[in-house]
């Protein structure tokens, strides 16, 4: 169980959007627009396998579907059909080995769809996420006062427009058997361990999504092709443990920067949809190690 618990740590490094150790997850987001009707709701469902290779070397395979519905009821100048929902799925896979008795290493790629799926699916539907990551995870450590995880790594990701890697590092930390913290991106939080079933925590962490509109259209005259939102929220937290593996938690909280953006095909910002910061909660049931 220590080992699967550890590749699970590595794989859930490399995808980022998921909380480390989650074997599936179905969860629910909404972002309500501030003075408005319009409205951003998110079901999200994953599920993710380790397939031992031989002692210590994993190949993990896993997907995560996301089904976005923007719910545009404002006054729009543009046809807002084409804006309805928003579907962006991930194969998430990853191979990991350890490097040495306190480092592990790990190779991860995240083809990815992301599109309103109006028309038949083309190349402008498709992207590509990978990285390489080094973990030293000392958490089931028994020589350890402090247990902690450690991740460094290099990020490719096609749907942020950079051209080039971009570093990753994040540090977790238990201070006690009630307290512990995490630091990094996409998020920081402190955790207070009420008891064996009950958690509570506060939070400070990225969300969103980029996507291609396959019904491009024309928006003050420029054409737009794609879409985005990003947001940094903060809140607080609380999660209650059913079983041993079976989780249900909740997240509130408020935007902190919200940004969603109708862009061209160079991913210039043509029409910004909402900017105004507004209420978040994100709810659901997880299965973890």
């Amino acid at each position: 169980m220590k080992k699967i618990v550890t590749v699970f740590c590595v794989f859930f490094s490399l995808v980022l959007n998921a909380q480390l150790t989650d074997i599936a997850r179905v969860e629910y987001s909404f972002i309500p627009k501030g003075n408005s009707d319009d409205q951003y709701t998110r079901v999200r469902a994953l599920i993710n396998y380790p397939i031992e290779l031989k002692e210590d070397t994993y190949f993990v395979i896993g997907t995560d579907y996301n089904r976005i519905y923007l719910n545009l009821n404002d006054n729009y100048p543009f046809n807002r059909s084409f804006l309805e929902t928003i579907t962006v799925i991930d194969l998430n896979l990853a191979y990991t080995y350890k490097m040495n008795e306190k480092w592990r290493v790990a190779y991860s790629i995240a083809p990815r769809l992301a599109s309103t799926l109006n028309e038949k699916i083309t190349n402008k539907d498709f992207f590509i996420n990978g990285g390489v990551f080094f973990i030293k995870d000392r958490t089931k450590a028994t020589d350890v006062e402090k247990p902690y995880r450690l991740i460094l790594g290099l990020t490719y990701n096609t749907t942020t427009g950079i051209p080039f890697p971009l570093p990753l590092v994040s540090y977790y930390r238990e201070l006690n058997k009630k307290w512990s913290y995490t630091v990094g991106i996409p998020r920081m939080n402190l955790k207070y361990n009420i008891n064996e079933k009950n958690n509570l925590q506060s939070f400070l962490g990225l969300d969103g999504y980029f996507a291609h509109l396959q019904r491009p259209t024309s928006v003050n005259g420029n054409q737009v092709d794609n879409i985005s939102l990003s947001v940094i929220v903060a809140g607080l937290g609380y999660e209650y443990q059913f079983a041993k593996h079976l989780v249900w938690y909740a997240y509130s909280g408020a935007t902190l920067r919200m940004n969603n953006v109708l862009r061209n095909e160079n991913r210039e910002n043509v029409f910004t949809l909402d900017n105004v910061n507004t209420f978040y909660l994100r709810t659901g049931i997880k299965f973890k190690i």
